[in-house]
């Protein structure tokens, strides 16, 4: 998994890689199987009393992240090795009962689910924070007048309380569709083939328990080679990165020097140039927005699983939708930084406004804002 040390902070991506480093992986597996156990000992597929020695044992686990990994190797994920680990701990008897029904991918799968839904906890957070600020600039400033802009040129008289209003309604709009296709992220448990026999005739109840203890969708149907949730999620964090790029590039623009008409409240300096006040915020925003479409495109790409088990593109979601995570999960902190500490500057904006057109605010234009700031 990429390692956020040196640039997660800047990137604003160190809030949600807690969610998502490797001991948030170990952590969650561990989550799984322990559930897993729970949900079959509900059903009288395993005895009651393994099932509190395997999470007492897993409790215990102390799992050398770095091993772990090297063990994966041969088996192609970490759960193999997990489950070993786990067996060995819990002590034969207790031990026939780990994983029981399961293969490898409703692990790693339901592990997942349970990662996106902590880390996008976070995301939601900041895109709302985010959406709460434009939403605060739009009623201050519902009419304050500037110059719109298309096609780099100037226009004609709009608000700044508009422009605002326009960035919130983004926000708000692209937040509900991720807290959408997140709340619908189900458990995985098919067993090997998807097909439930190993817990048969339990299957599809245990599958249900295991969803309800880890506070996950149920699935209805195992989903081991249909990735339409995941490509639905994939799309959702690209379009989330979108809409905070939208207003970072507007506040980079406008915090020009020529132009002048906002500036962040804790600007960055410049190592050669002492005069500049970077809008460092708004630009890490950007930055961190820029890496997710091609994370996205990463994951459509890999939805092509093939019969039961996909050779290759299972594997490639799980570094790739992590790091979709954090680029938009970076976006959305660094741009909430950004508006929440946004000054604006009217007097810049009347000054602008001259240079091509009258200084009054356009009809609607306080009405616009009134629609978006009250239907929130």
């Amino acid at each position: 998994m990429t390692s956020t040390t040196l640039f997660g902070p800047l990137a604003g991506a160190d809030r949600v890689e807690a969610a998502l480093d490797d001991a948030a992986w170990v952590r969650a597996l561990l989550d799984v199987e322990v559930a897993l156990s729970r949900a079959a000992a509900a059903h009288g597929a395993v005895p009651a009393a393994h099932a509190e020695v395997i999470a007492a044992a897993a409790a215990g686990l102390q799992v050398d992240v770095a091993e772990l990994g090297a063990a994966a190797v041969e088996g192609g994920n970490p759960v193999i090795p997990l489950v070993r680990a786990i067996r060995a701990a819990a002590g034969a008897e207790a031990g026939r009962s780990v994983h029981p029904g399961a293969t490898s991918q409703d692990v790693m799968d339901s592990a997942l689910v349970l990662l996106v839904r902590r880390a996008a906890e976070i995301l939601l957070a900041d895109l709302a924070g985010a959406a709460d600020a434009a939403a605060g600039l739009a009623v201050a400033h519902r009419d304050t007048p500037m110059i719109a802009r298309t096609l780099g040129q100037q226009a004609l008289p709009s608000t700044f309380g508009l422009v605002a209003a326009g960035w919130c309604a983004g926000l708000d709009r692209a937040g509900a569709l991720l807290r959408a296709a997140v709340v619908g992220l189900p458990v995985q448990f098919g067993g090997a083939a998807g097909t439930l026999a190993a817990s048969h005739p339990h299957g599809p109840a245990v599958a249900d328990s295991l969803a309800d203890a880890l506070g996950l969708a149920r699935q209805g149907v195992p989903w081991h080679t249909e990735r339409t949730r995941i490509g639905e999620l994939a799309g959702a964090l690209g379009v989330a990165a979108g809409a905070c790029a939208k207003p970072a590039t507007d506040v980079v623009l406008l915090a020009g020097t020529e132009l002048g008409e906002v500036s962040e409240a804790a600007p960055g300096d410049s190592s050669s140039m002492p005069h500049k006040r970077n809008p460092i915020a708004a630009v890490t925003a950007r930055a961190a927005a820029r890496r997710a479409p091609g994370l996205v495109a990463t994951l459509l790409a890999s939805m092509d699983h093939e019969h039961q088990r996909a050779a290759g593109p299972w594997h490639a979601e799980w570094p790739t939708l992590t790091d979709l995570l954090r680029a938009t999960g970076g976006a959305a902190a660094r741009l909430r930084v950004c508006l929440a500490g946004l000054t604006v500057h009217p007097e810049a904006m009347a000054r602008n406004l001259a240079l091509t057109a009258p200084g009054d605010a356009p009809h609607h234009a306080g009405e616009l804002v009134d629609r978006v700031v009250g239907s929130r």
